[in-house]
């Protein structure tokens, strides 16, 4: 089984872009979408179902933001829309589906990229978030999370660590944080597989940072340790260009 995660910078700009072509070459069987900035009611499904795709969405409240999706050719057990916490599920960012052999959680973390307000509100997201899953976990013990996590967790996941050392989404307390989830029972499945740098997922639009591969890696799947003998392969894949991120893939037994 192959489950890809993909954050479109908005659904509706990526099909005008070829994001459906390449939905129908790559053939994932489950994938996360983040970041649609589409309500539900503005999203063709018919396309999706054409393909053998059923699709579960949890947009944000705000018109045109956030919001994320799951795109899969199985019927889940039961689908989990948000959190439980307002605060954040208004936001449209946690969308689950249990499936017989695990539990998939497609997740945007919020961007601090914009100010003091936005980066204290990414801190308060992170602090509910591990209290969240280490409760999760004891319902769902096993769990895929998958998503943009906005955040680069070592130097070898950013191009040019020295400089980026005070931006957000490599500040220390932010990697700390992803070294925290980690050890509370996590794989990065990429990391498993690929120890080479230069390797990312997201590249400013500025400066033609993505023809120079000036990019960050801050797109993760994510996966408990009791899953690891079932990991096959993972990859990222930056040439397919819908988006300033890139689709990413793990493939599992």
């Amino acid at each position: 089984m192959k489950i890809y995660s993909y954050n479109l910078n908005g659904i509706r700009s990526a099909i005008n872009k070829g994001f459906i072509n390449w939905l129908q070459e790559a053939r994932p069987d489950i994938l996360c979408l983040q970041e649609l900035k589409a309500q539900e009611d503005q999203i063709d499904k018919s396309v999706f179902d054409k393909l053998g795709y059923r699709v579960y969405v949890h947009a944000a409240d705000k018109k045109g933001y956030s919001g994320v999706a799951i795109l899969t050719r199985t019927q889940p057990l039961h689908i989990e829309y948000g959190s439980g916490n307002d605060l954040y599920d208004k936001e449209g960012r946690i969308l689950r589906a249990d499936f017989e052999d695990f539990s998939l959680m497609s997740l945007y973390i919020p961007s601090g990229s914009s100010g003091d307000e936005r980066q204290a509100f990414k801190m308060e997201f992170l602090g509910f978030f591990l209290s969240y899953i280490n409760d999760l976990k004891k319902h769902c013990p096993r769990l895929i999370i998958s998503g943009d996590f906005n955040i680069c967790h070592k130097p070898i996941d950013i191009h040019n660590p020295v400089s980026n050392k005070n931006s957000s989404g490599f500040l220390p307390e932010e990697r700390e944080w992803v070294t925290r989830f980690l050890d509370t029972g996590f794989t990065d499945t990429f990391r498993l597989f690929n120890k080479e740098p230069h390797q990312y997922t997201w590249w400013s639009f500025r400066a033609n940072s993505r023809a120079k591969n000036l990019g960050w890696r801050i797109d993760y799947h994510m996966t408990t340790k009791n899953l690891e003998s079932k990991l096959e392969s993972a990859a990222i894949y930056p040439d397919v260009n819908h988006s300033d991120h890139c689709p990413i893939m793990l493939e599992i037994v």
